[in-house]
């Protein structure tokens, strides 16, 4: 049997599909988990910690489907670069389609539907983990950091990534993450379109050389 702590996040999860955040009340999430409204509060501390918890469980369960997408393709021999960020991009759509709190922490775009964020962000980070109770609501930069460093690491995993100078894999991966984003709030086309448009994308910034920002000194005259 889950947790009284999973119980109380379904309800909530459950009852934020049928109102608006600002019409869920702590009681009926407590009766629906069938748990005493003290042991909620003595869970979540409040309705905003309850919030807090949700958008941060929606967010990891998103971020660990990524991990798992990126795992199944540079796992295949014939994979690059522009494979792993190809399926980094189908899943953070379907993912954004499917669960309005991915949506939101993705965008930052939550409406009057969902919670408001209520804390300041703490990443998802690969290690260490961080206790949940120290963890407060992902912030779009966040996740783009998280997915970006999740899709550099499996890309440099492939004979193309495990070549390219690390600078140019990162920024193509940043790239791709950033474009992912303009399709879950303007989508063109299928997934498949999408994804694939955002590999050759990744694919052209890692044939092109890279080339160094900043001011460019003139050579001296002899």
């Amino acid at each position: 049997m889950p947790a009284a702590r999973e119980l109380l996040l379904d309800a909530a999860f459950t009852a934020l599909g049928t109102r608006p955040w600002h019409g869920v009340r702590m009681v009926d999430v407590a009766a629906a988990a069938g748990v005493s409204r003290q042991t909620l509060y003595n869970e979540f501390g409040s309705k905003d910690g309850l919030a807090r918890a949700l958008v941060r469980r929606e967010a990891d369960a998103f971020l660990a489907g990524v991990d798992r997408s990126l795992a199944d393709v540079a796992g295949r021999g014939d994979a690059d670069a522009g494979d792993c960020c190809a399926a980094a991009v189908v899943w953070t759509l379907r993912a954004a389609r499917a669960n309005p709190l991915v949506r939101a922490a993705l965008t930052g775009c939550r409406g009057e539907r969902l919670p408001a964020q209520a804390a300041p962000a703490v990443p998802a980070p690969r290690t260490p983990p961080v206790p949940a109770a120290a963890r407060g609501a992902p912030v779009p930069a966040a996740l783009v950091e998280r997915i970006r460093d999740g899709a550099a690491e499996a890309a440099g995993r492939t004979r193309e990534g495990a070549a390219a100078e690390p600078e140019a894999l990162l920024g193509a991966c940043e790239a791709a993450v950033r474009l992912a984003l303009s399709y879950v709030v303007a989508p063109a086309g299928s997934d498949a379109e999408a994804a694939e448009r955002v590999a050759r994308v990744v694919r052209a910034l890692l044939d092109a050389p890279v080339r160094r920002s900043g001011p460019q000194c003139a050579e001296p005259e002899s």
